[in-house]
């Protein structure tokens, strides 16, 4: 299949190779991780540009009272991916041990029990969005509307949070097999396809945030659809032969997998639910400087989604290569990865900073009907802090990569719980009840992802994950202790 060539895949290479000609990575792991990461990131751009395009149409169409209230149900959305994507990271690991170690034969088992873990811990997350989500959502403010708008959103969300799961899983399966073409086209093909039901629903139908949330409902639902049809066939059309087909009627309840999966993934569902959690209380702390914050942080937050999505191409590409290095049993190869990858993820994302920082004015005056709306400025200055402490998120993202591959996946939950509720919460908070002021917000930024930096680089360097792998590869002894 022609493959076209694309913008972001060259500035990508682009930034490697200037890396490459100093000395700094080696050209090989450039090209090999530039083609794994490229097609992630352009997922993430689609589906965070849907998120912030969500945010705008509803801003436009109802005004800065939805913005809050989309705002303010969003944490509980989040939870089907922190939830999926975690053991989902299970699934990456498994699977791409397999695919280097090329026991073959193991993949559809692991691949099914993934999808059967994730059903069943998403369910009743959608069961209980579906019963009380105007309770959810008013647990965060006592402002109505917000809560009137924000649980009308989170019910309709409710019925799509097993797809988002499904959808995390599917992508994983085929980034383990050294595939990012295909969860690209289909993800960020899902993103485009819910930004056009978004415009049809908000605007066509004015479905206001209901709108909104159907869009992405019917978005995830479709993709999952796909995911599961090309799983099965090991092709599609357009995209042609895939690496895996994996029958549907095989045993999903492999007891062996089911465990490894847990255990892999359950410390990243820890800490993206660090994430999720936190964003409870942050969300209610900022309640406390007023409204105008409230819109301007929301704002900001997407905004900082769209710079932060090299990682989901970094992190994830370490993942997959160092995966694939320890199955065949090269752990000098996998630890050069490693390293090079993370030198590459920070170069990329001082890159994306220095773009947004240039043009944040007419960044933040995009999701917002009147250019003279107060929460212009509040954002604009947020948007400047997230610029520099989204640089250390470069270094986060990359150094969980290879941490999330050998099954050490405790120290990146740590790291994050640590940054979060240690440092980032109460630095909020001080900001809200003290002369500190907005400059809370600003150092909560830095705070957190700085100290999940800094944390999950020191347990990276001290190489304790080589030997914890030795515990999940194929036809591997169990490491000793």
């Amino acid at each position: 299949m022609y493959r076209p060539p694309n913008p972001v895949r060259l500035v990508i290479l682009w930034i490697g190779l200037a890396l490459a000609r100093v000395g700094l990575v080696s050209r090989e792991h450039v090209h090999r991780t530039t083609d794994l990461a490229w097609p992630r990131i352009v997922t993430g751009l689609a589906r965070m540009s849907k998120n912030a395009v969500d945010v705008a149409m509803v801003g436009v169409a109802v005004g800065r009272t939805a913005i809050a209230g989309v705002g303010f149900a969003s944490p509980y959305w989040g939870v089907a991916f922190s939830l999926g994507g975690g053991f989902a990271a299970g699934t990456i690991a498994l699977v791409s041990q397999r695919f280097g170690g090329e026991a073959f034969d193991e993949l559809g088992d692991a691949i099914r029990a993934s999808a059967l873990l994730v059903v069943v811990v998403t369910l009743p997350v959608a069961a209980v969005f579906w019963s009380v989500p105007t309770e959810l959502v008013g647990l965060l403010t006592s402002e109505a509307r917000p809560v009137e708008l924000g649980g009308a959103y989170l019910k309709i969300l409710a019925l799509g949070v097993p797809f988002a799961g499904l959808n995390l899983v599917g992508s994983r399966i085929y980034i383990g097999l050294d595939d990012a073409w295909t969860p690209m086209v289909l993800r960020a093909g899902g993103a485009v396809m819910n930004i056009a039901l978004n415009a049809v629903l908000i605007f066509g139908f004015d479905l206001g945030v209901e709108g909104a949330a159907w869009g992405t409902v019917l978005s995830n639902a479709l993709i999952t659809g796909v995911f599961a049809v090309a799983l099965a066939a090991g092709r599609l059309p357009l995209l042609g032969e895939l690496p895996v087909r994996v029958s549907p009627t095989g045993p999903y309840a492999v007891l062996g997998d089911l465990r490894d999966l847990v255990r892999i993934g359950l410390p990243v569902v820890g800490r993206n639910l660090v994430w999720t959690v936190a964003k409870f209380p942050m969300l209610a702390i900022v309640g406390l400087f007023g409204s105008t914050v409230v819109a301007a942080y929301v704002i900001s937050r997407r905004i900082w989604g769209l710079m932060n999505t090299p990682g989901w191409g970094f992190g994830l590409a370490a993942s997959s290569l160092v995966g694939q290095e320890l199955g065949a049993g090269d752990e000098a190869a996998a630890e050069s990865y490693a390293r090079d990858i993370i030198a590459f993820s920070v170069a990329t994302y001082a890159v994306a900073a220095i773009v947004v920082a240039v043009f944040a004015d007419p960044i933040v005056a995009s999701f917002v009907g009147d250019p003279d709306d107060t929460a212009i400025p509040v954002a604009r200055g947020l948007v400047y802090a997230a610029c520099i402490a989204v640089i250390a998120g470069g270094v986060k993202a990359a150094t969980a990569g290879p941490l999330d591959a050998s099954g050490d996946t405790r120290w990146p939950f740590y790291s994050q719980a640590i940054g979060m509720f240690g440092v980032a919460i109460p630095l909020a908070y001080l900001g809200a009840t003290t002369p500190l002021g907005i400059y809370g917000l600003y150092l909560s930024f830095l705070a957190e992802t700085s100290v999940p930096a800094a944390i999950n680089y020191w347990r990276f360097a001290s190489g304790e994950w080589k030997a914890i792998s030795r515990e999940y590869r194929p036809d591997q002894p169990v490491a000793d202790d």
